[in-house]
């Protein structure tokens, strides 16, 4: 049995464990977060939605999500 591997993050100020290899848009969808009202910022950098299925959370991200 494989075991599954978790990363700390930073999700809007709170420590969160994740499991490794999760992609922000999967994070968004898991918190049923409605990804047209939210702007996210990843360390800092506000990300484009059109590639957020194609960012892989990394050990020690901080993720401010901003709902509008």
């Amino acid at each position: 049995m494989k075991k599954i591997k978790k990363i700390k993050i930073k999700l809007n100020g709170k420590i969160k464990l994740i499991t490794e290899n999760t992609k922000i848009e999967t994070l968004i969808t898991d918190l049923k977060i409605p990804i047209k009202k939210v702007a996210i910022e990843l360390n800092q950098e506000i990300i484009d939605k059109k590639k957020l299925k194609n960012i892989k959370i990394q050990n020690g991200d901080k993720i401010e999500i901003v709902h509008f």
